[in-house]
């Protein structure tokens, strides 16, 4: 096969070159290394600086005024494509808190030597084992120490809840963290998530035509990534973390029945807090939301809506 999935559940296989969006130049940024890296400096607009996070490619947007904890963001494997991509579509500023937009393994400076071709390559041998478990659990694994690090910085107190955002690979890779919950999380926002490598799998199978060779690995993967498996987990904490799922009604890639039994395992969870739990269907709003003007809009309002409530 010579052709990557966009993201982990697209139903549409690009080709390779498509993915100008991973590897172009990343939007120019304004450089602030006098300041301290969570510091609002005295410019009258939201201030970005690059920096890395215990080796995890980072971009950090911070408001002028910062009255909540950080919020952490994933991108997903098409558009939104990188940590600069996805600061362009949420740039979030009417929220009071720093913005923190993290690159995927794999990805931007972490790409692969072969770059997309090999990563073509490590999806056609096994999406799950090669692409879904360094990406998605990598990105997970990885963020205690993102929070460790931004602790150091000065920009999350010890034990501070954050929030977070993740759209499509991104979304899983949030709901794996959550589900492990060695962050605490006060609230996210989960943007056509992947619910997990079984959901993946099966668009990676719709995408390709070609069955998912599945092992004891991968079977194990699966109950380790599934969402639907770990609800209580996700739901954990005193309060329940303030999740809010936003489903493109347009959205041709990602099972609606996946976050349609996500929904049935947590609505329990949160019966005595049920404001802190949302399923909202967009209507006109496809899997690519970040490439539709209409679509960018109404998931910007409804992300920043969320966050300034909780």
């Amino acid at each position: 096969m010579t052709s990557l999935i966009c993201s982990l559940g697209r139903l549409t296989a690009f080709p390779c070159v498509m993915f100008g969006w991973l590897i172009a130049s990343p939007t120019p940024v304004r450089a602030s290394v006098e300041a301290a890296l969570c510091v609002p400096s005295h410019t009258t607009s939201a201030e970005v600086r690059r920096t890395t996070l215990d080796g995890v490619p980072a971009i950090i947007r911070v408001p002028q005024h910062i009255s909540r904890p950080p919020i952490v963001l994933w991108h997903g494997f098409g558009p939104p494509a990188s940590e600069a991509a996805m600061m362009d579509a949420l740039p979030l500023d009417d929220v009071p808190a720093v913005k923190v937009y993290l690159g995927l393994p794999l990805f931007g400076a972490r790409a692969l030597p072969g770059g997309m071709k090999e990563l073509a390559q490590r999806q056609a041998q096994d999406m799950g084992l090669q692409v879904f478990k360094p990406v998605v659990v990598g990105a997970g694994d990885e963020l205690p120490r993102v929070a460790r690090a931004l602790e150091q910085q000065g920009c999350l107190q010890l034990h501070q809840p954050i929030g977070l955002v993740g759209f499509s690979a991104g979304g899983a890779a949030a709901l794996y963290a959550m589900s492990r919950h060695q962050v605490t999380v006060n609230a996210a926002v989960l943007i056509n998530p992947s619910t997990g490598l079984t959901a993946s799998v099966q668009a990676f199978e719709q995408a390709t035509g070609h069955a998912y060779a599945w092992s004891p690995a991968s079977r194990e993967l699966a109950q380790q990534t599934d969402a639907v498996k770990h609800a209580g987990d996700i739901a954990h904490g005193t309060p329940a973390p303030a999740l809010l799922f936003l489903q493109g009604a347009d959205d041709s890639v990602i099972d609606a029945h996946a976050l349609a039994d996500l929904d049935e395992g947590l609505k329990p969870l949160y019966r005595d807090q049920a404001q802190r739990l949302q399923f909202t269907r967009l209507s006109g709003v496809p899997h690519q939301w970040a490439s539709d003007p209409q679509g960018v809009a109404r998931v910007r309002q409804a992300v920043a809506a969320w966050f300034i409530g909780h």
